[in-house]
C-alpha cells in the first residue's frame, strides 16, 4: 500500500515524514521524492511472535512518499505540483498536511495560519487535476467516435461515465461520491483519479492540542488527525524504552508514526489476516472483504491454485484459549472454503493440492 504526503510549505509535512519514516536525505534530496517504507504496528503480532517463538517475524509494511513542497500562490508552484501528480496517481491514499500552529520563528502562508483555508486550496487542485483528466478524455473520445470503429459502444459507454465525472467535478465533489464509483472502479482506475481515493487530513497542531480530535473534518475526507510533528519527530529520535513516559505527558497513549500508520492502513479498507508456525510468524495485508481463495493468492499463487479450504480460528480466540490446540478442543477452528470472507485478525492455514 502506497501513501504519499503532501502538503503547503511551513506545514510540517517533512517534519512529520520525519517522525513516521525517518529524516529526508540531506541536501541532495530536497525538491526530490523521498520514499520510506514503514511497518504497521500491530500486538497481536507481538502475541503472536511470542507464544510461537517462529525463526521469522514479519509485519504488515506501507510505503510512505513525501512530496517535495509547492505554493500555489504562483505559476512556479503550480508547475511543481504538476510534476508531482504521475507520482500521487498511482498511490492508495493521499495524506494532506496543513498548519493549525502558530510560532513565531516558521513563516506563514500567505501571511495566515487557516487549516481549512489551506484545505480548501489544496482541494482545488486536486479537483481541477481531476477535471483536466476527464476533459481531455471526453475531448480524444469526441473525435475517435466519429470514426467508424469496433469500439463505439464501448466508448458510449465510457463518455456517458466521464460525464458524469466531469458533473461532480464541475461542483467540487470527489469521484467518491459517484453513484456508481463501486462498479466502474474498474474503469476509472486507469485514470488515477485523485479524488477517487481516500483523504486523510492531518492537522499539525500546537503541542497542548494535540490529544484533542479535529474540531472540524472536511466532508471530503475519509479521517483526520491531530498531531504536533515538531514534538513526535523528537520523541521518535528517543530510545524507545523512554517514549512512552514523553507520549504520556502529551496526554496519548500512540506516537504519531503509530497513529497516522493506523489511519491509512484504515482509509484504505485494508485489514490483515495471518498465519503463523515455526518458521514465520506474519501478517498479511488485504482488502476489506477479500475471500479465503484471494488470501491464500496473497501467500503464494500455488496456494490459490490448488486451493481446498482455509483452516480459520480468530486471532480473539487463540489469544483466549492460548493456542491452537486448545482451539480446536474448543470447537474453535473452522474448516472454510473458496468464497469466504477474511476478517480482520482470522489465522488461517491454506490446504492446498497441486
Amino acid at each position: 500500500m502506497k501513501c504519499a504526503v503532501f502538503g503547503l510549505p511551513y506545514s510540517g509535512k517533512s517534519t512529520l515524514f520525519a517522525a513516521v519514516g525517518g529524516p529526508r536525505p540531506a541536501p541532495g534530496g530536497i525538491g526530490q521524492e523521498v520514499w520510506a517504507t514503514v511497518r504497521v504496528p500491530d500486538p497481536r503480532i507481538d502475541f503472536l511472535t511470542e507464544r510461537y517463538q517462529p525463526k521469522k517475524t514479519t509485519y504488515a509494511t506501507l510505503e510512505l512518499m513525501d512530496l517535495p513542497g509547492f505554493s500555489l500562490d504562483d505559476a512556479r508552484g503550480r508547475d511543481a505540483l504538476a510534476k508531482s501528480l504521475p507520482s500521487m496517481r498511482p498511490c492508495d491514499v493521499l495524506v494532506a498536511v496543513v498548519r493549525d500552529f502558530q510560532s513565531a520563528d516558521v513563516p506563514s502562508y500567505r501571511g495566515r495560519v487557516d487549516p481549512q483555508a489551506d484545505l480548501a486550496e489544496l482541494w482545488e487542485e486536486l479537483v481541477y487535476a481531476d477535471l483536466l483528466t476527464t476533459s481531455n478524455r471526453l475531448d480524444r473520445l469526441a473525435v475517435s467516435m466519429k470514426k467508424p470503429t469496433g469500439s463505439h459502444e464501448h466508448d458510449k459507454r465510457e463518455v456517458a461515465l466521464l460525464e458524469s465525472c466531469r458533473e461532480l467535478l464541475e461542483a467540487s465533489k470527489p469521484l467518491s461520491a459517484l453513484p456508481q464509483a463501486h462498479e466502474a472502479a474498474d474503469r476509472l482506475s486507469s485514470f488515477g483519479f485523485l479524488t477517487l481515493k481516500p483523504l486523510v487530513v492531518v492537522f499539525n497542531v500546537d503541542e497542548e492540542r494535540c490529544s484533542q480530535p479535529p474540531t472540524q473534518v472536511p466532508t471530503h475526507a475519509r479521517q483526520a488527525v491531530c498531531l504536533c510533528a515538531e514534538t513526535e519527530a523528537q520523541i521518535a529520535e528517543l530510545d524507545p524504552a523512554d517514549r512512552p513516559e514523553f507520549l504520556a505527558d502529551l496526554g496519548v497513549t500512540e506516537a504519531a508514526a503509530d497513529r497516522l500508520i493506523h489511519t491509512c492502513y484504515r482509509s484504505a479498507e485494508t485489514i490483515s489476516f495471518f498465519t503463523v508456525g515455526p518458521d514465520e510468524v506474519r501478517a498479511w495485508p488485504v482488502r476489506k472483504g477479500a475471500t479465503a481463495h484471494e488470501a491464500a493468492g496473497k501467500i503464494h499463487s500455488d496456494l490459490a491454485r490448488g486451493f481446498i479450504r482455509a483452516e480459520t480460528v480468530a486471532y480473539d480466540v487463540l489469544h483466549e484459549l492460548g493456542d491452537m490446540k486448545a482451539a480446536k478442543s474448543a470447537g474453535q477452528v473452522r474448516q472454510e472454503g473458496k468464497s469466504y470472507i477474511v476478517q480482520d485478525g482470522d489465522i488461517l492455514h491454506i490446504k492446498f493440492n497441486v
